[in-house]
């Protein structure tokens, strides 16, 4: 899987490097403005980043902001920030990603002190089906049956995958179980992995181009589904886990930066992401109208069980050195093993 990571990192500062020196623009961009921000995110919330921007191109603070953006696996963009990519503002599946940027003096330390702890969009995971779910999945536990086929995202590169590995970890280890019982249970489940795609943007085009039973991806990912018109189910397992995506503003990063995460964390930014299918982060948030949803009066219902990182799993730095370490990362092993990340 090392190999894997600086493979996909090559690739990805190779592909966004390129496309940065296009210096095309989009997201609401305006004519006669001196203004760019660069936003770097992973790939999920592409679509409700683009329309952030048009709400807030309409505000004087806005008014004639241009964007360059580029959107990816979480884990590769990262990367390719370190590497010289060009941000203002970046938007990533976990917090990991960030601290890395913190670490290469690009992000300010105390990016994750305010109110929000540096968390801009929210999310949980999923399991999403074939209409009418053929398989009869029902939860957790039907995933590891004979002849079930899973997509889920890889890694070594995708934030999201991460996700759904603790989500996975968490069914057993939140409910009573001993970390044998939850390796045993993630290396029967990735037994049933089928495809690793790259990003959670790329399972979910994999999953709906019609490879497997179930993917595993974030709620919101669900949503835009349906909102494009594909014809798929999904259920809440009854342990899930609070999807947390950090964004943050660079050290360079030009001053209108702070106006546009100002308007990210407001009701109006949040509304917006809500309507792409995120939860939203604060209190007050209108979620009426969620195209998508199962229930739009109830666009987001509670999970029985929610984990979170911080009460389940430590932290970002704990969890990441136990599950994710390139050399002993508990699920780095059980996907070697498994021999579906070549």
């Amino acid at each position: 899987m090392k190999n894997r990571i600086r493979a996909a990192a090559a690739l990805a500062v190779t592909a966004v490097l390129a496309l940065s020196a296009c210096g095309g623009t989009d997201d609401g961009g305006t004519t006669g403005s001196s203004t760019t921000l660069n936003i770097v995110g992973f790939a999920v919330p592409e679509a409700a980043n683009k329309a952030i921007a048009a709400e807030w191109n309409k505000t004087d603070a806005g008014k004639g902001v241009k964007f360059q953006t580029s959107y990816g696996a979480s884990g590769d963009q990262s990367r390719a920030v370190v590497a010289g990519l060009k941000a203002d503002y970046v938007h990533f599946s976990v917090s990991s990603d960030v601290t890395r940027l913190v670490d290469a003096n690009l992000v300010a330390k105390d990016w994750n002190t305010g109110p929000n702890k540096g968390i801009v969009s929210s999310s949980i995971v999923v399991l999403a089906v074939r209409a009418g779910n053929p398989k009869n999945i029902q939860g957790w536990d039907d995933l590891i049956k004979p002849g079930v086929q899973i997509v889920t995202p890889n890694p070594a590169s995708s934030g999201a995958a991460r996700w759904n590995a603790l989500a996975a970890w968490g069914h057993i280890a939140a409910n009573g179980g001993t970390d044998a019982q939850a390796t045993e249970f993630l290396t029967k489940l990735f037994g049933n992995v089928v495809a690793l795609p790259g990003s959670g943007r790329d399972a979910t085009t994999a999953f709906v181009g019609g490879t497997g039973d179930v993917l595993l991806a974030y709620e919101n990912e669900a949503i835009l589904a349906t909102q494009a018109g594909e014809k798929f189910d999904w259920i809440v397992p009854n342990t899930t886990i609070l999807i947390e995506n950090p964004g943050a503003i660079t050290v360079n990063a030009d001053p209108k930066a702070k106006d546009w995460l100002s308007f990210v964390l407001s009701k109006d930014g949040q509304r917006q992401f809500a309507l792409k299918g995120f939860r939203p982060i604060i209190e007050g948030v209108d979620t009426t109208g969620v195209e998508g949803a199962k229930d739009p009066a109830n666009p987001f219902p509670a999970p029985q069980k929610l984990l979170t990182v911080s009460k389940d799993f430590e932290s970002w730095s704990k969890l990441s050195k136990k599950f994710f370490d390139e050399k002993e990362g508990i699920i780095v092993k059980i996907i070697a093993a498994s021999g579906k990340a070549k």
